[in-house]
């Protein structure tokens, strides 16, 4: 597992995040304080506070790992 921060402040990053995530056929969680939900279910991330970065868990082996990170890169914060 690899844990990232991004950002989705936008409607338009949410849906395109949930698009090229739902490609991949491992699990990913987004964690906002003690909220857990499935980082593929839109209705999911619009329950959580947007406003601040978020940690993504990524549940993957190592060749599908970098597939993953090269995707999601666009929405990764510091």
């Amino acid at each position: 597992m690899k844990t990232v921060k991004i950002s989705l402040n936008s409607i338009d990053k949410v849906k395109a995040f949930v698009n090229e995530i739902s490609k991949f056929d491992c699990d990913f969680d987004l964690v906002s304080g003690r909220y857990v939900i499935d980082a593929k279910s839109i209705m999911g991330i619009f329950s959580l506070d947007l406003s601040k970065p978020i940690d993504l868990n990524i549940h993957a082996d190592n060749a599908a790992l970098e597939k993953v990170l090269e995707v999601i890169g666009k929405y990764e914060v510091e």
